[in-house]
């Protein structure tokens, strides 16, 4: 994509990549804008300067109107911007409404509607079997055979920066007959990546794997803060609550389906067959590299390619008993791990269970998170034309226990 604007060489916001996000300048009102380079393009005066039909929903604090538009719109307002960067004369009128990255606060990008977490990566849920049942099957009978989720808490997801407290709750020490009340002592992440709905769907029907690209508007990057200790003792039979509840973190861009395209790879074959409604009609797997770092050090580099269910199954399953999708419903792929001990997505697996703690650069060791820990996640992907995109990041600290 030829262009007039030259992006920072390394940046993860190529002109191919044009994600979306939500910031706050001086004191002015929170509103859309998309990442070029180091730099955020202010989209409400750009648009109402070009006279762009339905640009006033730029002007809103959330990308919920604009993901309303549906695939026609998203399309629209991609072209629309990658002809104005490719345009030499409309070089001064976007040069006005350049903002440094370095001066604005970002914003949670989208009002979360509904959160569903899945558990899709082959690699990490053998390892979790592993760990917890070690003289049985590393896999539940089911997991071949449908993408296993979990409703989440939608009110606690979190954009990126957003400090984390630890969680208290019951927990079951296991040399105790009985359960105790406290702060969790085995607090983890799982680096995720996240899909976030535009059009809905009517109650009682279903979404087929092929309509995916028509609901799903685009990416982030997540990170599923888990109490592993809370997370143990409530989850039979009913699964994760109180564990996974306090807080997840997304990234403050969303990447366009639309910027994606050359990313887009065949997922593993599935063995057994999947059942029909499961079926894959296109290649929706994802070239994308997830990167780990805790407190500065790169502990990990999952790779995404491998996940087992793709996430136009994922939508298809997660609609196909008719529950309906809203604009700004979130569902996350699960923890993504690879099949190396430096491509494990959780510090669950890669410390497995704590008897291996990791060596941080400072010489320090950790199990699972102390307080004062922080932890960012970042990734890339091949874009178009040979180049590389990136989802920014999703960052977080953790704090001590409050109350």
């Amino acid at each position: 994509m030829s262009s007039w604007y030259e992006v920072p060489d390394g940046s993860p916001f190529p002109v191919t990549n044009l994600p979306y996000g939500v910031f706050a300048h001086d004191d002015e009102a929170p509103r859309v804008g998309v990442a070029l380079g180091d730099q955020v393009l202010d989209l409400a005066p750009l648009a109402a300067a070009e006279g762009l039909d339905g640009g006033h929903v730029f002007e809103s604090p959330t990308l919920n109107p604009f993901l309303a538009m549906g695939r026609p719109s998203w399309s629209a307002v991609r072209a629309w911007l990658v002809e104005l960067l490719a345009t030499e004369a409309e070089r001064d009128l976007v040069e006005a409404h350049l903002v440094p990255q370095s001066e604005v606060v970002m914003r949670m990008p989208f009002d979360v509607a509904d959160y569903v977490d899945f558990y899709s990566s082959q690699h990490h849920a053998e390892n979790v079997g592993r760990i917890f049942r070690p003289d049985g099957e590393a896999l539940t009978p089911n997991w071949k055979h449908l993408p296993i989720g979990y409703h989440g808490r939608s009110g606690t997801v979190v954009v990126s920066g957003t400090d984390v407290v630890r969680p208290s709750g019951q927990r079951k020490p296991p040399d105790s007959d009985l359960p105790a009340y406290g702060p969790s002592v085995r607090l983890d992440i799982e680096a995720e990546v996240g899909f976030v709905v535009g059009v809905p769907s009517p109650q009682g029907s279903s979404v087929p794997v092929k309509d995916f690209r028509q609901h799903v508007f685009g990416v982030c990057l997540l990170n599923d803060w888990s109490a592993r200790d809370l997370q143990a003792w409530e989850y039979v039979p009913l699964g994760p609550f109180l564990g996974k509840s306090f807080a997840t973190s997304v990234s403050p861009w969303v990447v366009p389906l639309d910027a994606l395209l050359a990313a887009r790879v065949a997922g593993p074959a599935q063995d057994p067959a999947v059942l029909p409604y499961l079926e894959r009609q296109s290649d929706w797997g994802l070239d994308l590299t997830l990167e780990v770092s805790w407190n500065g050090t790169v502990v990990s580099r999952p790779p995404f390619a491998g996940m087992y269910w793709t996430p136009d199954q994922q939508l298809a399953h997660l609609t196909v008993n008719g529950a309906s999708l809203r604009t700004g419903d979130l569902y996350a792929s699960g923890t993504v791990s690879g099949p190396a001990v430096d491509q494990r997505g959780s510090f669950l697996e890669l410390t497995w269970n704590g008897t291996e703690p990791v060596t941080l650069a400072d010489g320090s060791t950790r199990g699972f998170l102390e307080d004062g820990d922080e932890v960012t996640i970042t990734a890339w992907a091949p874009g178009a034309d040979g180049t590389r995109l990136g989802f920014g990041e999703v960052r977080g600290r953790v704090l001590p226990t409050r109350g």
